[in-house]
């Protein structure tokens, strides 16, 4: 079996040394469409809080490998101090699929809760989401929203030295508003990761990669994407020696030489990138690695460089293709971008896909049919095209729906609420994107099928959507 108990998730700098207190941190996500994500979140948290507290044992905890029998006998036998669980998703963000994750959830705070009597303690990307239902629909006792390092560290220290908790940025207690909550005044800037041996394994094998990020934030405005209320607006940038370092590591230790960099958009920050890529090449790392890019910011130079570094696959936020869809949904760049960037990636031999949201605000059949169009002007890509938008809190698509009469303002959209045109018609959309003749995979797509067979029976590596591609 794969995964923490076999080994109790330790990790090579606790040196498998005793401490007097425990923590174990519980990656409470079992999505894998289109593959098992590793908890990276947790990784980074683990890895930091190792550096500042001294005396605790720190265990991670992933239901993916792990059963909820399992996972309450392994927090009997440790017996922590504290328990940490991160809600990486509240649903599988596909509107051709029903129902959340909070149901899960609970079975998984109530298996806690069985065990233990000790603080918890959540975060993670969903909950930022949707933080003041989670916290009630939960039942815990300490929510952190956004960035974790520090606020944890900080809370941690204040409960063992029965201190205030005021004054920790992001912290929401049971039964508080948001608006009480105190704003991240601080941000981390060099950030170490130790990635648990025995979950990478599993990772490796089932994902045929592994995540670390170079950057934190997104500046955009995207008019229905969450990342800015999970991240902040302000961009951060992580030490590149230190990226260097986690990646050397791993790739001497488990042989593994596939990244990808989970920032919300990666040609974002230049000069910082340059910086990254040429820190890479200089210590000649031989691994490959890809990322989410914004078609908006290419240029030939930019990519060849990258591509020295070691970059193979390009993940495009593209979300249409046709000008007046683009600007509807908030995007800075315009199809002209986009087939700049796409030519630059085939001329530089790399793979390049493109991500669309079809019949989002402000989708018509016109939009659509120019989408369709210009898809014919891309060659040897990938279309991945998901249907309408996923309508979260604080995001101006909320707003407007709310204006508009699609939802009303006590909708706490927890379940999922999907924008879709009024006139969108799913099948004719299929049918249209056939008939293109380039290689278009919706969501309900069995062609997902080749890449899993590919990676688990081929042992294949990295996104593997290359094998789809049509010229």
């Amino acid at each position: 079996m794969y995964g923490p108990i076999r080994n109790n998730g330790l990790i090579s700098t606790h040196s498998g040394m005793t401490k007097d207190k425990k923590i174990i941190f519980i990656s409470a996500n079992r999505h894998k469409d289109p593959y098992p994500v590793f908890p990276l979140g947790l990784s980074y948290l683990k890895t930091y809080l190792s550096e500042h507290l001294s005396d605790f044992e720190i265990t991670i905890v992933d239901c993916n490998t792990c059963s909820q029998p399992e996972l309450a006998e392994l927090i009997r036998t440790q017996n922590p101090a504290y328990v940490g669980i991160s809600l990486r998703n509240v649903d599988g963000a596909n509107s051709l699929e029903e129902g959340n994750f909070l149901s899960g959830y609970k079975e998984i705070v109530n298996t806690v809760r069985s065990a233990t009597k000790a603080p918890i303690l959540i975060g993670g990307a969903g909950f930022s989401i949707f933080p003041d239902l989670f916290m009630k629909e939960l039942n815990a006792d300490y929510g952190l929203i956004g960035e974790g390092e520090n606020s944890l560290l900080a809370l941690i220290r204040a409960l063992e030295n029965q201190a205030e908790t005021n004054r920790i940025g992001g912290l929401i207690l049971p039964g508080q508003n948001l608006s009480e909550v105190k704003p991240h005044d601080e941000y981390i800037r060099s950030l170490n990761v130790c990635f648990d041996e025995t979950l990478a394994e599993y990772y490796w094998k089932y994902s045929g990669m592994l995540n670390i990020q170079t950057k934190r934030g997104c500046p955009y405005h995207c008019i229905y994407c969450s990342y800015p209320v999970i991240d902040g607006r302000r961009v951060r940038t992580l030490d590149p020696e230190l990226i260097a370092d986690n990646i050397e590591r791993m790739k001497k230790e488990k042989g593994i030489n596939y990244f990808f960099f989970t920032d919300s958009v990666f040609n974002i920050k230049d000069s910082y990138n340059q910086e990254l890529a040429e820190t890479l090449i200089r210590r000649n790392l031989n691994v490959s690695w890809g990322a989410y890019f914004t078609p908006g910011n290419i240029s030939a130079e930019k990519m060849r460089l990258y591509k020295e570094s070691g970059l193979t696959h390009v993940e495009f936020g593209t979300e249409s293709l046709s000008d007046a869809a683009l600007a509807s949904y908030g995007k800075n760049f315009t199809f002209a971008d986009i087939l700049k960037a796409s030519d630059v990636c085939l001329k530089e031999n790399i793979y390049y896909s493109h991500f669309l949201i079809l019949g989002g605000y402000g989708e018509t059949k016109e939009t659509l049919r120019e989408t369709f169009l210009n898809s014919q002007k891309i060659q040897y890509s990938v279309f991945f095209p998901f249907i309408g938008m996923r309508i979260y809190p604080f995001t101006r698509l909320h707003q407007i729906a709310v204006e508009e009469g699609f939802i009303t303002p006590d909708n706490d959209l927890v379940e999922p609420v999907y924008y879709i045109a009024q006139d969108f018609d799913l099948d004719q959309a299929k049918k249209d994107a056939l008939n293109t003749g380039k290689a278009w995979v919706f969501p309900d797509d069995p062609k997902g099928d080749i890449i899993n067979q590919l990676r688990i029976k081929k042992n294949k590596k990295g996104p593997l959507w290359e094998y789809l591609r049509m010229p």
